[in-house]
């Protein structure tokens, strides 16, 4: 992967965080299939090759959170993001791998082998990473995993049997809402105007 690091005044990192992600390109075809429901059926394919129920439910959202986790950790190293925003990512990538612990440990109490994550060539290819060449770029795609994320989550509440399992889900939902609507603000975005921004 060629990695371009930008030429940005370093003196204000969040100024320079606003500006550059507010010219973000609109084409982000790595964005292309991130949209809820495909998100949503890609945890629905993971359930059922599991074997459905809740243990398969946990373990397509633990596929979601190693890649969630992916492209944090590689964006991060990219070389791309100024001071301030890499702070911001690395603070999200925490909850990830928070959220990835604890659906790792509810998946090894219901009997089940956590789903391993791919290959960082993997997450590069599937996510087209290569293409990320400003800060921007990279917000973008990470607003759009975010919002993919909330919508899988709030998708398989009501499918989950057990209640701690579902609670779980909302909390989770809740972590990557609160990720996409600051990314979404540093790009700019106005919020929705309708109600139900999510599931």
């Amino acid at each position: 992967m060629t990695i371009v690091t930008p030429e940005t005044d370093l003196t204000n990192p969040r100024r320079d965080f606003l500006r550059t992600a507010g010219i973000a390109t609109a084409g982000m075809t790595a964005l292309a299939f991130l949209n809820a429901p495909a998100t949503a059926a890609a945890v629905k394919r993971q359930a059922k090759a599991a074997g459905g129920g809740d243990v398969g439910i946990l373990q397509g959202a633990l596929a979601l959170e190693h890649e969630g986790i992916a492209a944090y950790t590689i964006a991060g190293g990219s070389g791309l993001l100024t001071p301030g925003t890499l702070k911001v990512a690395l603070v999200f990538l925490g909850h990830h791998k928070g959220h990835r612990d604890s659906l790792a440990n509810l998946i090894v109490k219901a009997g089940g082998k956590p789903v391993e994550p791919k290959t960082d060539a993997e997450y590069v290819k599937e996510l087209n990473l290569g293409a990320l060449k400003t800060e921007g770029d990279v917000v973008k795609l990470a607003a759009g995993l975010e919002q993919g994320a909330t919508n899988a989550y709030v998708g398989q509440v009501a499918a989950l049997k057990d209640r701690s399992t579902a609670t779980l889900f909302a909390q989770l939902s809740t972590d990557e809402a609160v990720h996409w609507a600051v990314l979404n603000g540093a790009l700019g975005n106005s919020l929705p105007a309708a109600a139900y921004l999510f599931g």
